[in-house]
């Protein structure tokens, strides 16, 4: 079963880890949740801040 890496540097989608860690996000489950990378982050970011600030109250 193959894993999808992100590539943040080239904006591209790798099969296995072909770059650099700190170039890279994954791994992911296939080429499309790869591809969405960035969507998931600045959702997931987005939730942890909602969360932090609930804590906080």
């Amino acid at each position: 079963m193959s894993e999808y890496w992100y590539n943040m540097t080239t904006g591209e989608v790798e099969e296995g880890p072909k770059s650099l860690g700190s170039d890279r996000v994954g791994p992911f489950p296939d080429r499309e949740s790869a591809s969405k990378a960035l969507d998931t982050l600045h959702a997931n970011s987005a939730k942890w801040a909602e969360e932090d600030a609930r804590e906080d109250d």
